[in-house]
């Protein structure tokens, strides 16, 4: 017996990273999520530390996702163009004591609810781990050799998703409101545009991903040990079931209004520098 052989082989499977006896092309998924997660990601990361070209202006009420709400501002002039104006903003523009060498930008403030909301995502954290830790990196796929500690040690933040759920649900508050006031041109008329159907699909697929969420099922109908108890009840147990559909889709809502989050960012971006010119009825 070869015994060389016989040691590269663990119940039947070759041993070694990526060993499968998996004939599909299973790691195309895989180069996807971890390509797709390190594009959109790092995109929403550098937009957020750059804090320039949030508002899209020239009379418009358009607002990107990483700047909403602004808590402050940094300005109309100087090195933010673009920037919400102070009016807009809830405090103003940003306080003198405010660090220099962290730049004035909203999103550091409620918009980084959401970033806390995904990082602790169920499908978000499968995502990851396979995307980067690769243990493993597809079924029945052998992965770096990595003991797991997950939310046990390494990352007990995560153990926080259900609560984040509310910093989420608050966000859409927002977001909605975002899309309402976009109906409205800065002197007060009324009108639609091609950034108020970016805005409205944004906070609509933000919507989908938010009540798929396993926390907000767990919150409207863990609980409940009766279903048709009382009207309280059979309430919650309706849209406990309604919220089967978005669960359902979870992972669809999930890439969707990551990508359209980023998408509607760029568009409110281009908008406020000039590059393209929104087409819309006022």
């Amino acid at each position: 017996m070869n015994t060389t052989a016989a040691s590269s082989a663990i119940g039947g499977h070759v041993d070694g990273f990526a060993s499968t006896k998996r004939s599909d092309t299973w790691w195309l998924g895989w180069a996807l999520t971890a390509g797709g997660l390190a594009l959109f990601f790092g995109y929403l990361t550098l937009r957020a530390f750059m804090g320039t070209h949030l508002w899209a202006g020239h009379g418009l009420n358009y607002i990107s996702p990483i700047g909403s709400p602004p808590v402050f501002s940094p300005g109309p002039t100087g090195a933010y163009p673009g920037a919400v104006p102070p009016n807009h903003a809830w405090f103003g523009q940003f306080p003198s004591w405010w660090p220099r060498f962290i730049p004035q930008s909203p999103a550091f403030f409620i918009p980084g609810l959401a970033i806390a909301f995904r990082a602790t995502c169920y499908y978000y954290r499968k995502a990851y781990y396979r995307a980067f830790a690769a243990t493993p990196p597809a079924c029945a796929v052998k992965g770096v050799p990595l003991k797991y500690r997950g939310e046990t040690a390494l990352l007990l933040f995560q153990n926080l998703h259900r609560y984040t759920l509310y910093g989420a649900l608050l966000l859409l508050v927002f977001l909605w409101y975002d899309a309402f006031a976009a109906l409205f041109s800065s002197s007060g008329k009324i009108g639609i545009g091609v950034g108020t159907l970016v805005l409205v699909i944004n906070a609509t697929l933000l919507s989908g991903y938010t009540f798929g969420c396993h926390s907000w099922r767990h919150l409207i109908g863990g609980k409940l040990n009766c279903f048709s108890c009382d009207g309280a009840s059979k309430a919650r147990y309706g849209i406990w079931k309604k919220s089967t559909w978005f669960n359902e889709r979870h992972m669809l809502f999930a890439w969707l209004s990551l990508f359209w989050v980023c998408f509607t960012d760029f568009y409110v971006s281009m908008v406020s520098r000039g590059v393209i010119t929104d087409l819309n009825t006022w």
